[in-house]
């Protein structure tokens, strides 16, 4: 069933807030006093598939509601992680509660949100359109008190929430990523303009749990290797190891020289 939700304090920050917002779900002011947004491509990688399984989990162990804007590829893979590592998550659409165009695996996450959070929208029937997926960004961006941008293309919609972050003094976190990586020409000029501050993985305990448990750091220990070489030796795919490598050499777990990588 649709509501009406009650106003949200946050959103007052906007220059031109929206005058009415729908939800479904059961509504709890809690879910809005630590919110962080999490968002990114569409085009999600390996390598930010595997950033959202680390990023996601430490913000929902700091207490951190999780919002996104529920469409495939960052958004989706940061509300399922959340819904996974037992966290609370708030989907802004960009159409209205009512539209009927969802596949059944987007249903079955909407109503999976709906038990543990929130699905919010300010229309009740519109269709999704071009204009409507900006006017959410500014939604999730005010509601949150932190952004963090995973993957994002030169001109993204990710960046866009960035930008109204920025205007509405948010806190906005990006991460590097592969500098040969399109998808992440985004994040990486975020951080070379110094718009954003730069977020890495939690090192400490968890460094020396991987060194131990991670089959890729445990064949380095062996000797030094090719990123080729180890997708060969462990039977995977070279995307999947690259984006394995890439956060690994990020936690400072392994270092890379000239194309060979190292145990650090």
């Amino acid at each position: 069933m649709t509501n009406i939700a009650p106003p949200i304090p946050r959103l007052r920050d906007l220059s031109s807030p929206p005058k009415q917002l729908y939800y479904r779900g059961t509504w709890d002011e809690a879910l809005f006093t630590k919110c962080a947004a999490v968002v990114g491509s569409r085009r999600m990688t390996q390598y930010g598939r595997m950033v959202v399984e680390k990023l996601v989990p430490q913000l929902v162990e700091a207490g951190f509601t999780i919002a996104s804007g529920f469409m495939y590829g960052v958004d989706q893979a940061a509300h399922r992680e959340c819904l996974e590592c037992g966290g609370r998550t708030i989907a802004v659409l960009g159409w209205g509660m009512n539209w009927n165009g969802l596949d059944r695996e987007d249903k079955n996450l909407m109503e999976e949100i709906e038990k543990k959070g929130l699905v919010l929208s300010e229309w009740e029937e519109q269709k999704p359109a071009l204009w409507t997926f900006p006017q959410r960004n500014r939604i999730v961006a005010a509601i949150s008190q932190e952004l963090y941008v995973v993957e994002a293309a030169e001109k993204s919609g990710a960046l866009i929430t960035a930008r109204i972050a920025r205007t509405l003094k948010r806190t906005i976190w990006a991460v590097p990523g592969p500098v040969t990586s399109k998808t992440s020409e985004g994040t990486n000029q975020l951080l070379a303009d110094n718009l954003a501050r730069m977020w890495l993985p939690v090192r400490g305990a968890q460094k020396n749990e991987t060194a131990v448990t991670n089959p890729l750091v445990r064949l380095l220990e062996t000797e030094p290797m090719h990123a080729s070489d180890i997708a060969r030796a462990l039977g995977e795919p070279i995307d999947k190891i690259g984006a394995q490598l890439s956060l690994l050499v990020l936690a400072g777990d392994v270092v890379e020289r000239e194309g060979t990588f190292y145990v650090s």
